[in-house]
């Protein structure tokens, strides 16, 4: 398994490339003026480069931006089992030797269509029977418990909002959080 993280995704979006990339979808000029002032209205450290983090609007924008990215992966590099959320991306096979050949096709194809870089420190493969840890949860061929990190995290969230007003909210969310994977004793000591 070959999983992948982009370096500062959201700041380093291209707003020129990606203003092109909507332009192929969307006829309505007015629509795309429209857009292209959304767009604009935002910098992060360079004129024309970064979306706001957080904006609903900059999450589909980047998901239309990433769609070139996944038909690469589909019908370029032929990855036959790969999952992208946003910037983290994920692919699994058999074959080491082709992860590790692919990389440098997915690196040339980010910078040169999309202006993006790999992480080189969130590059990394290893074997399913480790578990893919993936958008905060360890996920094994026949279960899936949480990271943890994010248990560290959740534990000590608890413990600083103990006597919040919002504690029960906040315990809540993190119930929700974990009851989508295996994880009844985890799940026992939040409810307690």
């Amino acid at each position: 398994m070959l999983k992948c993280d982009i370096r500062k995704f959201f700041a380093s979006i291209n707003q020129d490339t990606l203003l092109a990339v909507l332009d192929e979808y969307i006829p309505d000029k007015d629509i795309l003026t429209l857009i292209a002032k959304i767009i604009g209205s935002f910098h992060s450290t360079r004129v024309s480069v970064g979306l706001p983090l957080g904006n609903l609007t900059s999450q589909l924008f980047v998901n239309i931006y990433m769609n070139e990215f996944d038909q690469f992966m589909k019908h370029r590099v032929k990855a036959k089992y790969y999952i992208r959320y946003a910037d983290d991306f994920v692919i699994l096979s058999h074959d080491k030797k082709w992860l590790l050949e692919v990389i440098h096709p997915i690196r040339d194809f980010l910078w040169h269509r999309l202006k993006l870089q790999l992480h080189p420190n969130k590059i990394s493969i290893s074997t399913i029977a480790a578990g893919v840890d993936y958008l905060g949860w360890v996920n094994f061929t026949d279960h899936r418990v949480l990271r943890t990190v994010t248990k560290k995290r959740m534990f000590r969230n608890l413990a600083l909002k103990k006597y919040d007003e919002n504690y029960e909210a906040i315990r809540n969310s993190y119930i929700g959080l974990i009851s989508h994977g295996n994880s009844n004793k985890l799940r026992n000591k939040v409810s307690h």
